[in-house]
């Protein structure tokens, strides 16, 4: 890499380590940057100098603090709003423990029809300090109700070996098993066109972005697939807020605006990716559009008088100076 001899690298995290060098980075692309945190992200385009390479951000829920950037102009958006031919919206519902046996039997009739279920636990043992379901005692209670030889479960979690994850996970890809019990690992890379109900546990433990991302495992063939939000009956507000936007919509960005409004956009010029913007004028919630317009005049002004020597651009250049720009 360091002479120059490979051209392509695909890597993990392990790329923005000081040991990878690279002759001549043109191209950074980071996938699910959700994953990555703002100083991981910077430390690769970092890694060309003098002059930075072309970046590239892919995601399908972008982060509050991506989208306030976006409106501050930092970014160019491009953005895919259509399902790929032949899918379907995925039908999101909330349901307490007091509906936990029709859930039960909603999961037998979906296996019943050949399909499979995925169950997401936030927790992989049980926590004296945090009353929360987790994996262990999920998979011994699950297993109790879909009893071998008729049905097979598998069960993934981050502490497996990368082999048995592996088996586990090629298991239930080749249909071998009908239930997948895990923890959030399956929430990206996973794709299994023939799982279509997705069961989330705790689910006010999860973020949008990532209760998005974790529904995001269903509806990747063309049956009608199901996400359930099992949660306790005592939810703050915000969580029923996060709940009810999850069951209204799939839209990503319509959650990213949801998940703006409630955690904030971060600080727009350092590493905090939430937390509210005391801004003089603008709710980076509220006023998307008009900032997108303003974003939009600022750019042709740039690329019309770029140095701002106009006379009626007089007032913006004084202004920069003020501001030390």
């Amino acid at each position: 890499m360091a002479a120059g001899e490979i051209h392509i690298l695909i890597g993990t995290h392990a790329l923005i380590e000081d040991w990878v060098v690279f002759k001549n980075l043109g191209l950074a692309i980071t996938d699910e940057q959700h994953r990555f945190g703002v100083a991981q992200r910077a430390a690769l385009w970092k890694k060309n100098k003098p002059f930075p390479p072309h970046v590239l951000v892919m995601t399908a829920t972008p982060i509050p603090r991506t989208l306030a950037m976006t409106l501050y102009g930092d970014l160019d958006i491009s953005v895919i709003d259509e399902l790929p031919p032949g899918r379907k919206d995925i039908v999101t519902l909330h349901r307490t423990e007091n509906h936990r046996l029709r859930v039960i039997g909603f999961m037998r009739e979906q296996i019943a029809l050949g399909r499979q279920v995925y169950i997401v636990y936030p927790m992989i043992e049980e926590s004296e300090k945090m009353d929360l379901q987790n994996l262990m005692s999920g998979y011994e209670a699950i297993s109790r109700e879909f009893p071998t030889p008729e049905f097979q479960i598998s069960i993934l979690h981050g502490k497996m070996k990368a082999a048995d994850k592996d088996f586990e996970m090629q298991r239930f890809v080749r249909g071998e098993t009908q239930i997948m019990v895990a923890t959030t690992v399956i929430e990206v890379g996973v794709n299994v066109p023939n799982a279509s109900v997705m069961v989330i546990e705790n689910t006010e433990r999860f973020g949008l972005s990532q209760l998005h991302q974790l529904r995001g495992r269903v509806g990747r063939g063309a049956e009608q697939s199901y996400c359930l939000l099992m949660s306790s009956f005592k939810l703050s507000k915000d969580s029923k807020e996060r709940i009810q936007t999850m069951v209204r919509t799939n839209n990503g960005f319509e959650i990213a605006e949801a998940d703006l409004k409630l955690r904030g956009p971060g600080d727009l010029e350092g590493t905090q990716q939430s937390g509210i913007v005391n801004l003089r004028l603008a709710d980076l919630a509220k006023d998307g559009k008009i900032l997108q317009v303003a974003r939009e005049v600022a750019a042709r002004i740039l690329d019309d008088d770029p140095y701002l020597k106009r006379p009626e651009h007089e007032v913006l250049a004084v202004q920069l100076a003020k501001e030390g720009k």
